[in-house]
């Protein structure tokens, strides 16, 4: 568990997530599709906290909303660029290869492909 930490670092440094988005989108990665209420019990938040933050991250283009009440990551290969792109529009920084940002899809692809092949 300590490279989730290490990833949970590097997004907040490199991509400027806010604490609890970095939390929540590592839960959904690693865990599958979710409820605002579950991810609120698992990270011992708010219902609305989760719900706020998980829509912010499909803003941030994280996760898609399966339904109303669902959220769920996209493949992190795609989401990890993806958010360091949209990030660097939003401070007008030039966008260019960052390899902590490409690491952070390839380590979260395999708990990615297990939440999802269980």
């Amino acid at each position: 568990m300590t490279d989730l930490k290490k990833l949970e670092n590097d997004l907040i440094s490199e991509i400027k997530l806010d604490p609890i988005q970095a939390k929540i989108y590592l839960l959904v990665t690693c865990s599958g599709k979710m409820s605002p209420k579950q991810i609120s019990k698992k990270l011992n938040i708010s219902e609305s906290e989760a719900l706020k933050n998980s829509k912010g991250l499909i803003e941030l283009g994280a996760f898609i909303d399966i339904t109303e009440t669902e959220f769920e990551a996209m493949h992190p290969r795609f989401t990890a660029v993806n958010m360091y792109r949209r990030y660097c529009e939003r401070e007008n920084i030039e966008f260019k290869r960052n390899k902590i940002v490409d690491n952070i899809g390839v380590v979260l692809e395999r708990h990615y492909d297990d939440a999802r092949t269980k």
